[in-house]
């Protein structure tokens, strides 16, 4: 049996045509750019996949290729309209053509572009996620954080060498007051595919060191929106949402807010703004207790004051009630001296008189006064004769007269 043989590129020619026929023109394809690169010669290379909505797996792949030419004008309309880069990982609405190539083999032609599709997809992702979020009851964990008054340890998420953490520790560390602020670098990634899980690693690591801080600071500088596209990720804003320190983000934007703002305890448009934020912190800290200190002052000074007229009336009191006092004592004492005095009187008087009736009765019961009468006195060895059995025969006696005396013998 005889078969016809082609070669390899007759076989690949049949392809290119039977594709020609089969699948004329242009259509809207739906996918993922799973990878972009862009030749230095301005054409643009990419990757499309589709992915399974139950498990993320790749279930259909296809290059597509953008000449150069189309490329310079499908770029600028695709980002003006949507804000956003064309990046891997957007879903985008390709018209495309298909083709054959005998040494490449099939690959997609880019005609045109639809961002309208890729705006839609992506707010449809955002709302998913923070209706995931609200479901799962952590939407507003982060925010009800209670923020310390003067946050002045503060863990930083950022690039070491992006713009924006030189003016945010710039504008932090140099501000006019003075205040004093310590900061803790966690380099991450913070745009493209690598930073979700970049940054959720740094937030790992500051708690960890929890006890050590009082704030997080997640911040970058400028960029596309679509630098901001890994802020939307459930994955990170999940971890923003529960995280146990209060969240603050600066990540450089000034239109919509991304998941992780809505889910952080303050959103701040940059990292200037972060840093003012803090200084203002500080400031309204420290001119309510210049605001206290006055009326601490005040209060103390009125205290003072009303104790001192107080107290002065208080010894104005004293003063009257001790001079009334005294006076009353002296009054008191007068009488008491008055009395004294009376009753020594009285009672020198008493003793006086007490005297003169002694000295009168000594002065009856003298010697003298009963010789004078005609008594006499008989004395034994000088001492009187009471009765004559105290007297012996034969012994001397005197006897004591008015005037003179006699002596004789017992008998």
């Amino acid at each position: 049996m005889n078969m016809q043989s082609l070669s390899l590129m007759e076989l690949n020619r049949q392809i290119r045509q039977q594709l020609r026929d089969v699948m004329p023109g242009l259509y809207w394809v739906i996918a993922e750019i799973n990878e972009l690169h862009v030749h230095s010669a301005g054409h643009c290379f990419m990757e499309l996949v589709e992915k399974a909505p139950q498990n993320g797996q790749i279930i259909a792949r296809a290059r597509a290729n953008v000449w150069a030419y189309q490329y310079r004008m499908l770029l600028p309309y695709f980002e003006t309209m949507t804000g956003q880069r064309l990046v891997a990982g957007l879903k985008v609405m390709l018209q495309v053509s298909v083709e054959f190539n005998e040494l490449y083999g099939i690959s997609l032609q880019v005609a045109d572009i639809n961002p309208t599709f890729t705006v839609g997809d992506l707010a449809i992702q955002r709302l998913a996620v923070i209706q995931q979020l609200r479901d799962e009851g952590v939407f507003d964990m982060n925010r009800e954080l209670e923020l310390p008054p003067v946050p002045q340890r503060i863990a930083v998420i950022s690039s070491e060498t992006a713009a924006g953490y030189g003016d945010f520790t710039d504008q932090l560390h140099h501000n006019p007051h003075g205040y004093a602020f310590q900061h803790t670098l966690f380099p991450a990634i913070v745009q493209g595919k690598e930073a979700e899980g970049s940054i959720t690693r740094a937030l790992e690591q500051v708690f960890e060191r929890e006890d050590d801080f009082d704030v997080v600071v997640l911040i970058r500088g400028g960029g596309s929106q679509s630098d901001l596209n890994c802020f939307n990720s459930y994955q990170l804003a999940s971890c923003i949402a529960q995280f146990p320190l209060p969240v603050i983000t600066g990540i450089g934007h000034d239109r919509d807010e991304t998941v992780a703002d809505l889910v952080a305890c303050i959103p701040l448009k940059t990292p200037t703004a972060v840093a003012e934020f803090l200084i203002t912190q500080a400031m309204s800290l420290d001119k309510q207790l210049q605001e206290l200190t006055l009326q601490l002052t005040d209060t103390v000074t009125f205290r003072i004051r009303r104790t001192a007229d107080r107290l002065q009336q208080l010894i104005h009191r004293l003063q009257t009630i001790m001079h009334t006092y005294v006076r009353t004592q002296d009054r008191k004492l007068h009488v008491m001296q008055i009395r004294l005095a009376s009753a020594a009187n009285t009672l020198l008087l008493q003793k006086k008189n007490q005297i003169i009736r002694l000295d009168e009765k000594l002065h009856l019961l003298d010697p003298v006064h009963m010789l004078r009468r005609g008594y006499s006195i008989t004395l034994a060895h000088g001492k009187p004769v009471r009765h004559a059995g105290m007297l012996k025969k034969g012994q001397h006696i005197e006897t004591v007269l008015f005037e003179g005396k006699v002596e004789s013998v017992v008998m």
